[in-house]
């Protein structure tokens, strides 16, 4: 069985159908602690502003308390999709310094490339480089792909370690996704990447 958090701010339907295409699993989308706490695998997408999305989610009862039993102290799979893999640091800095979950140490901060004439936010296709972690060995052989971003913040991870690939916006380098332990996080949205994003989230649900 797989929850989908719903919390207020993700991107529910989306993930919920691309995950269904690629596996047959039970998927429950739900604010419910309980449920969770039976659950197999989670996953929290984000949509919006760091300290919003987390005060969302310290509002559900109970959640960010069986989060830290399912996730931190019984290793259940955990995958966070743009803002929700964000809410894994330490902090987002944004108007103000906000704290996340402290999964993986690092911060949120605004993205900075140095030509002007980049935008931001950056949305659209990109491309991404595997650092070698096995999901992206099984989906992708390890090699570069274009996948969809949505994203004014990215977060800078104080290990290197944690970081499964990387883009780069300009001359700013940031993690795509992190991974640590059964913890993983996707800044892009792989629910609106097509094949590559389809590709990954099945090679995750099979790990």
């Amino acid at each position: 069985m797989l929850t989908i958090i719903d919390y207020g701010y993700g991107n529910l339907r989306s993930v919920h159908k691309a995950i269904a295409k690629t596996c047959d699993i039970d998927i429950f989308v739900t604010n419910n602690p309980d449920l969770i706490a039976k659950s197999d695998r989670i996953v929290l997408p984000g949509v919006g502003a760091y300290k919003q999305c987390m005060d969302g989610l310290k509002a559900i009862d109970g959640m960010v308390e069986v989060l830290e039993n399912k996730v931190l102290k019984k290793g259940t799979p955990f995958l966070g999709i743009c803002v929700g893999m964000q809410l894994l640091a330490d902090c987002g800095i944004e108007f103000e310094t906000s704290p996340g979950l402290g999964w993986i140490n690092g911060k949120v901060t605004r993205l900075e490339p140095n030509d002007k004439n980049l935008k931001i936010p950056q949305m659209g296709w990109n491309e991404v480089t595997p650092l070698g972690s096995k999901v992206f060995a099984n989906a992708w052989d390890n090699l570069p792909q274009d996948v969809y971003f949505v994203h004014s913040y990215a977060f800078r991870t104080d290990n290197n370690e944690d970081i499964a690939a990387t883009c780069q916006y300009g001359d700013d380098t940031f993690a795509a996704a992190v991974a640590k332990d059964n913890i993983m996080g996707f800044q892009f949205h792989p629910e609106k990447s097509q094949k590559a994003g389809l590709k990954l989230l099945e090679a995750w649900l099979k790990l």
